[in-house]
């Protein structure tokens, strides 16, 4: 199984933090979210993940290191290939048209799932969707009485399905899954003014494809400040109790941790109450705080502060008293 991960976008709606990062390597409880992603698959899939192509922008070299340990970590091999112009889904899926090949699952970044991604591989092809109250927003798909989809509808005004696309697809043959994307480039069949994966899916259900839907459970948006600290809370009430969230290096002098949490390696917290739905980066110290519902990345200094729904980035130094921030990294404020 292969997965291909479209993460080329500038993430505008999460200014600052995305200024020195990409969006997907956002941390949620602890984890990046393309990092969750490619976990979460890895859980669910009875063979092996051969690979995760990255499709990116001009990240840099430390992007990529960390994008190849997030596929290092599930025994997979790393491909990173590059958008350079924003022309649409379908032309990022392009540009790593030397990974579709075989079993293969495009996945785009943008959001968590909860969700069994266990499946059938011998289907054609599976497209994850969930029903939403505005579906205009969304592109949709129309289901037929036998349980396969019959038409894919891109942000229709007029009113055909409540089916949204989430942005997961799995491809039984990633060959001819390529083949019907290089056509859309080549004849330059574009919708709105872009090159579309469900125009793509449009082509290869005339071919003959059988395409079926697979519900999720939750779609967790990744989108802006807000949905990230939201997402971050829902993230923290799955994985308590799942996944270790503190570790036994981290340094307590008269704090308390009210759960669920998320505390990196080495933390200190001095005179401080944190939480719930906090998560805090490794190497972080916190002075004489009171911190709830709030994101702190790694290697920062927070002092005298009292926050809530609130983002920091990584190398921040912070004194002060707010009670809402966005912070993005290498910032230094009140010294």
């Amino acid at each position: 199984m292969k997965i291909i991960i479209p993460m080329a976008g500038r993430g505008s709606r999460l200014r600052p933090h995305t200024l020195t990062v990409p969006k997907p390597l956002i941390p949620i409880a602890g984890k990046p979210i393309v990092q969750r992603i490619v976990e979460d698959f890895n859980q669910s899939f009875p063979s092996q993940i051969e690979e995760v192509a990255f499709v990116i922008g001009d990240f840099g070299k430390e992007v990529e290191a960390q994008l190849a340990q997030v596929a290092e970590g599930v025994g997979a091999k790393c491909s990173i290939y590059y958008q350079d112009q924003p022309l649409g889904p379908a032309h990022a899926i392009y540009c790593a048209r030397e990974s579709l090949s075989g079993n293969c699952i495009v996945a785009f970044a943008d959001t968590l799932f909860k969700a069994d991604f266990s499946f059938n591989t011998q289907e054609d092809g599976i497209i994850w969707v969930q029903k939403v109250d505005n579906p205009s927003s969304f592109g949709v798909v129309q289901v037929n009485e036998q349980g396969y989809i019959s038409a894919f509808v891109e942000k229709s005004p007029v009113f055909v399905s409540d089916l949204a696309i989430v942005g997961i697809y799995y491809f039984r043959d990633g060959d001819y899954f390529r083949s019907q994307v290089e056509h859309l480039i080549d004849n330059d069949i574009k919708d709105k003014g872009e090159f579309q994966i469900t125009s793509v899916l449009e082509l290869m259900k005339e071919a003959g494809t059988q395409f079926k839907p697979a519900q999720i459970e939750e779609w967790l948006d990744c989108g802006n400040k807000a949905n990230i600290l939201a997402t971050n809370q829902r993230i923290l009430e799955l994985k308590n109790g799942n996944e270790r969230l503190i570790p036994n290096s981290i340094t307590l002098e008269n704090a308390t941790i009210i759960p669920p949490c998320y505390i990196g390696e080495r933390v200190k917290l001095v005179n401080t109450v944190v939480g719930p739905y906090v998560s805090i980066g490794s190497n972080s110290v916190l002075e004489n705080c009171v911190i709830r519902e709030s994101i702190i990345q790694h290697d920062s200094s927070i002092n005298n502060a009292i926050l809530q729904k609130s983002m920091i980035g990584s190398q921040v130094d912070y004194t002060g008293s707010m009670q809402e921030i966005s912070i993005g990294d290498y910032t230094t404020i009140g010294k």
